[in-house]
């Protein structure tokens, strides 16, 4: 008796990140990091990034995206306030994690750090051909933990001893949001939380994101 398989997959081929890309959204934008983009990380976070920024820039895995500033109101206007990246790219397997996430002060708990996760979300379902968009961290960092399962991910388990770091052991907790939940509702609840109307004057959400994903569902 054979044993049982799970269902055949027939995709397009996933696709590489590109240099040229450029990601948009209302607060921010996601351009590829560039060795231009040193100067006022350093200013805003302190690390030795003109050291390091070459190599970074020049990675196609991780594929760093610098998270750039939209808002017109503020000193950080148009300038790179944090990074993120694609890495562990697997596109012969459709298979890609978001990961090196590094949110300066200007970005931390602002409709901007969302919007980054959400934009690189969609490009990689949407543009790039993945099926399966992978978080890893630490099963010790509580709010990491709490920000994957806040933008919709799935918490899979823990890989137990999984890594030595910095001489300590660790256990990876590990999440995903697949295809088919970003069609059915995770893309759906990150827009409609990310829409202006859902945002005050002050800009103070009116809605929670969680508020958009209990019972609610793309048309």
């Amino acid at each position: 008796m054979a044993r049982p398989r799970g269902p055949f997959v027939s995709l397009p081929p996933a696709l590489l990140p590109s240099n040229k890309t450029v990601l948009t959204g209302r607060t921010i934008t996601l351009e590829k990091l560039q060795p231009k983009h040193a100067k006022d990380l350093f200013n805003l976070v302190g690390e030795e990034f003109e050291r390091n920024i070459a190599a970074r820039s020049a990675s196609l895995d991780p594929f760093f995206f610098a998270i750039i500033d939209k808002r017109s109101s503020v000193p950080t206007s148009g300038k790179p306030i944090g990074y993120l990246t694609l890495m562990r790219i697997t596109p012969e397997q459709w298979t890609v994690e978001i990961g090196n996430v590094m949110l300066s002060a200007a970005v931390q708990r602002t409709t901007g750090a969302t919007e980054a996760f959400y934009l690189l979300a969609r490009h990689a379902f949407e543009d790039l051909n993945y099926r399966r968009f992978e978080w890893k961290c630490d099963s010790l960092n509580s709010p990491s933990r709490k920000a994957a399962l806040r933008l919709g991910f799935t918490f899979e388990g823990i890989f137990r001893q999984h890594m030595v770091v910095k001489g300590r052991s660790r256990d990876t907790a590990w999440f995903s949001i697949v295809r088919d939940e970003w069609d059915s509702g995770v893309k759906y609840a990150m827009e409609k939380w990310l829409d202006g109307e859902n945002f005050d004057e002050n800009g103070n959400q009116k809605k929670a994101l969680q508020d958009y994903k209990l019972g609610s569902t793309a048309n």
